[in-house]
């Protein structure tokens, strides 16, 4: 299944980003560039809908998407 997954990317003083989800809370990870970030998300967030599985927890609603629909990301960054 395919999943539409709000993220929030935030500079970090010391460089850096951290990556959070307002529809998933566990999901919180980082990167010292975005593209690490960005790449750092795909784990993050299969770890997440893993808990969410065994623990028979019901996934937010309007993250899944119908099978066949395109996905893209996008992201706005701002400075401290």
């Amino acid at each position: 299944m395919m999943y539409r997954i709000p993220l929030v990317f935030t500079p970090q003083a010391e460089g850096g980003y951290t990556v959070t989800s307002p529809a998933l809370p566990e999901l919180i990870t980082e990167g010292d560039t975005l593209e690490e970030a960005q790449a750092n998300v795909q784990d993050a967030s299969d770890a997440v809908l893993e808990i969410y599985t065994e623990q028979n927890r019901p996934l937010p609603l309007g993250i899944a998407l119908p099978t066949g629909e395109v996905v893209w990301s996008d992201a706005l960054v701002g400075n401290l």
